[in-house]
């Protein structure tokens, strides 16, 4: 049976509002590999106190582990908000196969940035999957704080 990219957003979203739960920002990510998840985490900014605790680099930090490579080229990583310069980066050094993400985010996403793009030329992007629901788990938060 082949998964679809909402269904992997939606975990990426149940990651998201853990991070709520917490107190967090609420941005989720989850990395699959040939249709298994191999990675699932959200922002722990606060709780570890560590301004590099966004969900995209725990979720990065998991996948290695578990595939026992620094190298993802065969994932992809779902996130709820478009990358900042710092996770694009990531991506790019991790040769990141895909990323699929929610929400755009025109004050700290990785397109605001001069060109060329910040991530690796090989990744294939696509965006705006379940960008309603992340943009609303985002801007409730906000209205909230």
């Amino acid at each position: 049976m082949f998964l679809t990219h909402e269904y992997f957003m939606r975990l990426a979203l149940k990651e998201a509002s853990k991070a709520l739960e917490e107190g967090e920002i609420p941005i989720g990510a989850v990395v699959v590999c040939e249709q298994l998840v191999i990675a699932k985490a959200h922002n722990q900014v606060e709780r570890l106190q560590d301004v590099t605790a966004h969900a995209e680099l725990l979720a990065i930090t998991a996948a290695a582990n578990y595939l026992g490579s620094k190298y993802l080229q065969d994932c992809t990583l779902y996130v709820t908000l478009e990358p900042c310069a710092m996770c694009a980066g990531a991506t790019f050094w991790a040769q990141l196969g895909n990323l699929v993400y929610g929400a755009s985010s025109d004050k700290t996403g990785y397109n605001r940035w001069e060109k060329p793009s910040l991530l690796h030329p090989k990744v294939n992007v696509l965006s705006g999957v379940l960008a309603t629901e992340c943009a609303m788990l985002l801007s409730n938060f906000f209205r909230r704080n």
